[in-house]
């Protein structure tokens, strides 16, 4: 006797047409086609999601720069004179404060500034 997968069969196509829901064309509602659309969606999200933590990161250090330089120091000798003095804040945590508390990052830039001359 021959065992039918219809239900199984079924289940599985079911779920990755949902997950194609919204695609062009014939790749949301032809079999072979969603498959490699999925697949290729599922790269992409891949290497986009470690993309975004540099262009985040590139962002930070941008903006650190143009905070600092208007202090008279640049990013490099900014972050050698925190390393200097023993602070530990990381580019986010510095570029929020360059943003949001400019008192409290000029006081972190004199700590800088004061390390390295010394």
């Amino acid at each position: 006797m021959r065992v039918r997968s219809v239900t199984y069969t079924r289940q599985r196509k079911k779920k990755f047409f949902r997950i194609s829901k919204g695609y062009y064309s014939n790749k949301n509602n032809r079999w072979r086609m969603a498959i490699q659309q999925i697949e290729k969606s599922l790269r992409y999200a891949y290497a986009d999601r470690k993309d975004r933590k540099r262009n985040f990161r590139k962002l930070w250090i941008t903006r650190l720069n143009a905070a600092v330089r208007q202090m008279g120091l640049n990013y490099s000798r900014f972050i050698s004179g925190l390393r200097k003095a023993n602070i530990v804040i990381d580019r986010k945590m510095l570029a929020e404060l360059a943003v949001n508390d400019m008192t409290a990052f000029q006081q972190l830039v004199e700590i800088a500034k004061s390390t390295l001359s010394s």
